[in-house]
């Protein structure tokens, strides 16, 4: 008689068990999909930043076979964007016509090379006034260090370019530096460029320009 309470005793408390366990485990299942979903939902992730034209700069530099020029340009308006572990998009403008020589003392010649370079020679800055750069993917290769690659617009004209960036971002600012070398003949830009023209000599500028940024974005 008492075996028989016992064992039944036991049944019970082993049903009960396994009732628990079964509530346990599902309990951690919706748990662990909830997180899954929160992980891959992008609305519940993203972060988008505003570009601060105040403190982002742009510097260009340009060689030649006798020296080379160097200058400032405007990044007017820009975003980007991340699911807060990478960037997913974005894109920011140039404006073509705040470009400036930093290296030339000589007003005169400062402004000749200037007007030049806003010349249809160059930019044609009347016609296109600004240059973009759209971001399609970025690759984090270790640390801060990045492979950015995009759509670079400049005189109409678009290709595809992908340069090295340092990267730095959190919930409310972002932060990036790059160096990207541009091959200008790729936007029309032809002028002095011995791989088109012959017998130039001292005079053949280089085909790539460097563009250095530093762009500083804020959380909206």
């Amino acid at each position: 008689m008492y075996i028989h309470i016992i064992l039944y005793i036991c049944i019970v408390k082993l049903k009960k068990s396994k009732t628990m366990i079964k509530k346990m485990t599902f309990g951690l299942i919706a748990v662990v999909a909830i997180g899954a979903f929160a992980f891959t939902n992008p609305k519940a992730s993203n972060v988008n930043y505003t570009i601060d034209t105040k403190t982002s700069t742009a510097k260009w530099l340009g060689k030649k076979v006798t020296g080379q020029h160097e200058g400032g340009i405007a990044i007017s308006k820009g975003n980007i964007i991340s699911d807060g572990k990478t960037i997913t998009g974005g894109s920011f403008e140039i404006d073509m016509t705040s470009i400036t020589c930093t290296d030339l003392t000589d007003k005169e010649y400062n402004g000749k090379l200037v007007g030049h370079l806003k010349a249809d020679d160059f930019f044609g800055t009347d016609k296109f006034p600004t240059a973009k750069f759209e971001i399609t993917k970025a690759t984090l290769k270790s640390g801060n260090d990045y492979d950015v690659t995009g759509k670079l617009t400049i005189k109409g004209i678009t290709n595809e370019i992908t340069f090295p960036a340092m990267i730095k971002m959190d919930a409310k600012t972002f932060v990036t530096v790059a160096k990207i070398m541009v091959n200008r003949t790729k936007f029309d830009i032809k002028y002095g460029s011995a791989s088109f023209f012959e017998g130039l000599g001292d005079k053949a500028l280089s085909d790539e320009f460097e563009l250095n940024i530093n762009v500083v974005a804020a959380a909206k």
